[in-house]
């Protein structure tokens, strides 16, 4: 599988550094849709904040990748949806730092959660 980020630079306001406009997926023989994943452990128990929620989140994705052959190397795009927009970059900052500063397309939502100790979800398709 190859990956092509595109951001161009003209036509478009520009892209931040932690994120790409497009990923342009070529010879990609999966395709994996990751449900909406919350910062739970296994008992099914939120984290207490949003440093724990966003490291269970993350966990909980390695988890996944792995049940299907794959890795966070495998992510190409990510949708957030944060119960506060004060979430945005402790956020952005687990996925920079989850997925070793590597940039794929990315959109944050501030949305009310199911429920209230459910600071933020995360939605994933992972190519390979």
């Amino acid at each position: 599988m190859l990956t092509v980020p595109h951001s161009p630079t003209t036509g478009v306001y520009p892209a931040t550094a932690d994120y790409v406009h497009a990923m342009e997926v070529r010879q990609a023989e999966r395709l994996l849709f990751v449900a909406g994943t919350m910062g739970l452990d296994e008992r099914g128990v939120p984290g207490a904040t949003l440093a724990e929620q966003l490291n269970l989140i993350w966990a909980n994705l390695r988890a996944i990748l792995a049940a299907a052959d794959m890795t966070v190397d495998n992510i190409v795009r990510i949708t957030s949806y944060l119960r506060d927009p004060s979430y945005a970059d402790a956020n952005a900052d687990a996925r920079v730092k989850a997925l070793n500063g590597r940039v794929v397309p990315t959109t944050a939502i501030v949305a009310q959660t199911l429920t209230s100790d459910w600071m933020v979800e995360l939605e994933i398709i992972a190519a390979g």
